[in-house]
């Protein structure tokens, strides 16, 4: 149900990152676990943001911040265009990113500005004298939001990788970890991805890696139109460069289940009967990629003129 918020203060955490604290309008949004996002409708369409609980918030507290990207599709700059005491319409919460119940300890590690759900896994995981730690690669030290006050509230349980003085070393990080590691990740595509098979390689679980992608999937440099069966029905709808499945789908008034629309949470997974997904996901193993048989339709496309879906 859609809840109405307003900006009651505004600051920069770094020259790219501004920092939100938000006020129920009216009815307050339900309480929220660690992890949990709100979905933004603003006038370049819907945007999801983290929630940041520090150890000191009151109950009730709602922080977000948001990344200025000036490349983007606008989203961050009409985030950073509001004034304390604008008023946005949200949705939510929502988490597709919970902490689990596990005996080992917690590896957090987040690139950028996916540092926000992850201070929240911190916070929540030092108040249950949970053992973690924090890995946070930036591009540089004054990139990197909230370092000062993460290095204050979670000490030596910090680990800061600026990759202009020392890079990660995920493969070094992952073999270092013991038994029943719980790899919590929070990024961009590619630290994911090398996360991930730096988890594994290292003979660690892959059902213990738990992620969020920070950005929804670009579109790439020689994508084609490509066309979508709707096995069901018979109906054919073609997908253009630029837009996705969902939205093309949706259009057409199709109803579909599905939440994050960045390829992170899987709700969206649809059978292919026939032609070959060219996978943009994170979600699926090497093995269900090569299989072909299910593809996540909020950021695959394909590499085969038509696709027929089992909707």
């Amino acid at each position: 149900m859609p809840v109405t918020l307003t900006v009651a203060a505004i600051r920069d955490v770094t020259e790219r990152v501004r920092e939100f604290l938000l006020e129920p309008a009216g009815e307050a949004p339900a309480r929220h676990a660690a992890g949990a996002h709100l979905d933004f409708d603003l006038p370049v369409g819907r945007r999801s943001y983290s929630l940041i609980d520090w150890p000191d918030d009151a109950p009730g507290t709602l922080r977000i911040a948001v990344q200025r990207e000036d490349e983007g599709a606008g989203g961050s700059r009409a985030m950073h265009a509001l004034t304390p005491g604008a008023r946005l319409s949200a949705e939510g919460p929502r988490n597709d990113f919970p902490l689990r119940d596990h005996d080992g300890p917690a590896l957090l590690l987040a690139g950028g500005i996916g540092i926000t759900p992850i201070i929240s896994h911190a916070t929540a995981l030092a108040a249950a004298d949970r053992p973690f730690a924090l890995h946070y690669a930036v591009r540089s030290r004054t990139a990197a939001a909230y370092a000062d006050r993460l290095a204050e509230q979670f000490g030596e349980r910090l680990h800061l990788w600026p990759d202009d003085e020392t890079p990660i070393d995920l493969p070094a990080l992952m073999a270092a970890q013991g038994r029943g590691t719980h790899l919590y990740v929070c990024g961009p595509k590619g630290l994911i991805e090398a996360a991930r098979a730096a988890f594994t390689a290292a003979g660690h679980d892959d059902g213990a890696v738990h992620f969020e992608l920070f950005a929804s999937e670009a579109a790439q440099a020689g994508d084609q139109p490509f066309e979508v069966e709707i096995a069901s029905t018979g109906q054919v709808f073609t997908i253009p460069p630029g837009r996705t499945i969902i939205e093309v789908l949706e259009e057409a008034g199709i109803d579909l289940v599905y939440d994050c629309q960045r390829g992170d949470c899987g709700i969206c997974q649809t059978g292919v009967i026939a032609g070959t997904p060219d996978h943009r996901d994170v979600v699926l193993s090497e093995s269900e990629r090569a299989g072909g048989k299910v593809m996540q339709i909020c950021v695959s496309r394909a590499k085969t003129p038509r696709l027929v879906l089992d909707l």
